[in-house]
């Protein structure tokens, strides 16, 4: 039985991410989302979402990219 990379919990139906050449073991989804959820460079909640990509930061809505001084960013774009 696996421990958890984040809570260090033993559990039988732990699961395991590849990501850019590394191996995580997880035990919820809870746990994998603290570990490779982005943050919102603004607010700082974790963007479970698509979010806005601008150069290297990431945000977790337009009006957060806007607060942050991105021109143009929009949830949605009117049809």
């Amino acid at each position: 039985m696996k421990a958890c990379d984040v809570c260090g919990n033993h559990y039988e139906r732990t699961f395991e991410v590849r990501r850019d050449g590394e191996t995580l073991t997880f035990d919820s989804l809870e746990c994998a989302i603290h570990r490779l959820a982005p943050t919102c460079a603004h607010c700082g909640c974790r963007v479970l979402g698509h979010g806005i990509a601008a150069g290297e930061r990431v945000y977790c809505c337009a009006h957060c990219a806007r607060a942050s001084g991105v021109e143009g960013a929009r949830d949605r774009v009117s049809a």
